[in-house]
């Protein structure tokens, strides 16, 4: 089968309807939603949402057609993902566009975003080939044991408006090329961008009615409905901590037993120890607290900076964020563009205010614009300031000062989250000695806290979540072993 699609002939259009059993149809809620361009309050689409009927239609469609899907030649399965990147990459510009304007990413954050969608895709298509089993070893004479991997079933995805069109694909992309089926619930920020621009191009790539259903719907709507739904076996989270939890309960009381892959806020620290090279550490932690707004589960949160290091850090630190342009995040050298919402621009405000109160020093500041905010930056903060215990996701940076290594990592551990790190030093052996002490999913040594490669474990520790995302973690996430054994001779019983 040929994998390579015909160049597109005219751009995306129809984003009002739901996507359900292979087709586009209005929602059955007497509830609408104004998807609209949080720079410019652009009207984008005008959705009819889903409503519970909606969603057991969804569901029962992926449970009837994952079986076929499942039982497919891995051949069939990967040329769909292959086509499916293959229109990702013809449609760039266009993914960029609906990303600029539905999200507030700048060009620079869409672009990247899209280099990560191209990448787990282009993973996920070497899946059908690599979810073997084992040939297992018994003690039991004539037994041939052996464990398979198969699809779970049916998965339910709910997917944030953070980095929307990347992080829906990193499970759906694996879920399919597996033999799963998905019902994909996008977060009512960024309805097409988390959800009916990826049905899009699935669509296009041939991907068979019902394998990917994506519903646009209230929270107030489906309340734990979608979790808690018979069909799924598995149930997708990526957003706060405190949504996690919820979630958790809610599957916890189902009437069904159910696997849980959550990836939930971090508080990332970001390390500068006494040695570390500055001038390598600088433009890391400003990518790592400004990417997108700092509006990712990833970004820096804390810049735990060594005495040494201090003053000139917190300096150059501010130089280099004061020079970042703030505004229209369509213009091509925009840095940091629109806050998602109203909601979090007064949590950013709430969070700037808190600081001034517990007596953080303000180096760099400026009032809103709209939804943009620009680049906020706090000196002399502590570790028991709140701008220092929670997850701040936005144009905010805490820079705090220590005297020692062992400080260092106390105050980096001081949190109830563990995602992503970041340690500097010029002795690598020294970082990793460090990295290896933090409480946290991810460490990276002398290079930024946002990072993501598809073919590694992604994931974090204590209330960031469960479970892994990438490559053969990704494999064991959204399969299940099946152990069968054949006697192949009379066996003797002991009764």
């Amino acid at each position: 089968m040929d994998a390579t699609p015909q160049p597109p002939v005219s751009r995306y259009s129809g984003f009002e309807e739901q996507f359900i059993n292979g087709a586009w149809r209005p929602g059955r809620s007497t509830n609408t939603l104004d998807d609209t361009n949080p720079y410019n309050n652009d009207l984008l689409a005008h959705i009819i949402l889903a409503n519970r009927s909606d969603l057991d239609n969804a569901y029962d469609s992926a449970a009837m057609a994952q079986a076929s899907w499942a039982s497919a030649p891995p051949a069939e399965r990967a040329d769909v993902l292959l086509r499916a990147l293959a229109i990702m990459e013809a449609r760039h510009d266009e993914i960029v566009d609906w990303l600029v304007g539905e999200t507030g990413s700048t060009r620079i954050t869409a672009r990247w975003q899209c280099r990560l969608l191209n990448a787990v895709t282009r993973e996920a298509a070497s899946f059908p080939y690599r979810d073997a089993g084992r040939i297992l070893s018994s003690d039991i004479a004539g037994k041939d044991s052996r464990a398979y991997r198969q699809p779970l079933g049916v998965i339910g995805v709910i997917s944030p408006w953070t980095l929307p069109i990347y992080l829906s694909n990193r499970a759906v992309a694996p879920a399919i090329a597996l033999g799963n089926a998905v019902v994909l619930k996008p977060a009512q920020d960024t309805p097409v961008t988390g959800g009916l621009l990826l049905a899009k191009i699935y669509e296009e790539a041939g991907l068979p009615p019902g394998i990917l259903n994506v519903v646009v719907a209230s929270r107030s709507e489906l309340g734990d409905a979608f979790v808690t739904h018979p069909v799924p076996r598995l149930i997708v989270f990526t957003g706060s901590a405190s949504s996690g939890r919820h979630i958790a309960q809610a599957v916890a009381a189902a009437s069904t037993i159910k696997r849980l892959l959550l990836e939930l806020g971090g508080n990332s620290p970001f390390i500068v120890l006494d040695d570390a090279h500055i001038d390598r550490a600088l433009p890391a932690a400003v990518w790592s607290r400004f990417l997108h707004q700092g509006q990712i589960s990833t970004s820096a949160n804390r810049f735990i900076v060594d005495t040494r290091l201090y003053d000139e850090f917190v300096y150059r630190f501010k130089e280099h964020a004061g020079g970042l342009k703030h505004g229209d995040p369509a213009d091509e050298d925009t840095v940091i563009g629109p806050l998602i919402n109203a909601r979090q621009l007064d949590r950013m405000k709430a969070c700037i205010q808190s600081a001034h109160d517990a007596g953080a020093r303000q180096v760099l500041g400026g009032e809103p614009d709209g939804l943009v905010l620009p680049p906020q930056v706090f000196a002399d903060v502590t570790g028991d300031m709140p701008i220092a215990r929670m997850d701040a996701f936005g144009p905010v940076a805490a820079i705090i000062k220590v005297t020692s290594e062992e400080e260092a990592l106390r105050i980096a551990n001081d949190t109830e989250h563990g995602l992503s790190s970041a340690v500097f030093t010029r002795d690598e052996g020294r970082g990793a000695r460090f990295a290896l002490a933090l409480h946290a999913g991810m460490t990276h040594i002398n290079d930024g806290t946002v990072d993501d490669h598809p073919d590694a474990p992604f994931g974090g520790e204590k209330n960031s979540g469960i479970g892994r995302y990438g490559g053969e973690w990704a494999i064991r996430e959204f399969t299940t072993d099946h152990w069968l054994t054949a006697q192949r001779i009379r066996r003797q019983y002991a009764f």
